[in-house]
């Protein structure tokens, strides 16, 4: 009787095991496989899964209206679908913020980030960069006629708004300790929160600064650019094969002109 408790205690726990391993497998074949072979997981599913901004004017944006997401990275991700599956519209867009976008990539729920994010050798850590798919520059936002002009008009007391999980967040602090920074979820509600006057200035990426502004000309960049900010593409460390692809297809769209089709498309300027 023991002997026959002992053999059913052991089956179950081998078919827990299985169960255990049937979900994990599960995972990988929806998004973000963690080996090198992740291109082929792409291709056999037969979608790019990648995580773009929803909240971002001129990068990506989302229409409540129609619900599309359009902006400069959406078209970089399309053609990057296009350049491994050979349509454009084989892409699934899922919304990622500066906080949640490489916990999203590390735990397989995207393939891919393609949004606004800053190359640094902190994040170099965390995950593999493409190269260089757009060059910003951290600046300064505020309503017009505000005595701030730039960083040397931040003084004790000035409250600057910024967006958790970025690098703007982390500059500001160190190039104007005096500042009292304000951090929100999104760019939006930090927008919304400066509209508000919560704070005195909004500080990003002058790319993102110049969509607000188009948003309402009420508001203006001073000051230029007060750090280099190159944006990358990332994928998970090792996706050797996929980072290989998404080099390719920069290239591809750079040699053949079409990148400096879509940056004047979206920003109203060629690239310098």
């Amino acid at each position: 009787m023991r002997k026959r408790l002992g053999w059913n205690v052991m089956l179950l726990v081998v078919l827990c095991f299985s169960f255990v391993m049937a979900g994990c497998g599960k995972k990988d074949e929806n998004a973000g496989s963690s080996s090198a072979n992740a291109l082929d997981a792409i291709k056999q599913r037969g979608k790019l899964v990648v995580g773009v901004k929803y909240d971002t004017k001129l990068f990506g944006l989302k229409d409540p209206a129609t619900n599309k997401v359009e902006g400069f990275d959406i078209d970089i991700a399309k053609q990057i679908a296009k350049h491994i599956l050979g349509d454009e519209n084989k892409i699934e867009l899922k919304e990622v913020t500066s906080k949640t976008r490489i916990q999203l990539l590390q735990s397989g729920d995207i393939d891919m980030i393609i949004a606004t994010m800053t190359i640094t050798d902190e994040r170099k850590k965390q995950v593999d960069f493409s190269d260089v798919y757009f060059k910003a520059g951290q600046s300064l936002l505020v309503k017009k006629g505000s005595p701030i002009t730039g960083l040397d008009s931040i003084t004790k007391g000035t409250k600057v708004l910024a967006v958790k999980g970025s690098t703007s967040a982390k500059n500001i602090r160190e190039k104007a300790p005096d500042a009292t920074v304000l951090e929100f979820e999104n760019y939006q509600d930090a927008f919304n929160a400066l509209k508000a006057g919560q704070g005195d200035a909004l500080t990003t990426d002058n790319a993102i600064l110049l969509g607000m502004q188009k948003q309402d000309p009420n508001y203006t960049l001073v000051g230029g650019n007060f750090t280099d900010e190159p944006y990358g593409i990332a994928v998970k460390k090792g996706n050797s094969d996929l980072l290989q692809a998404v080099n390719d297809t920069l290239k591809e769209l750079k040699d053949n002109g079409e990148y400096d089709k879509l940056y004047e498309q979206w920003m109203g300027t060629k690239p310098e």
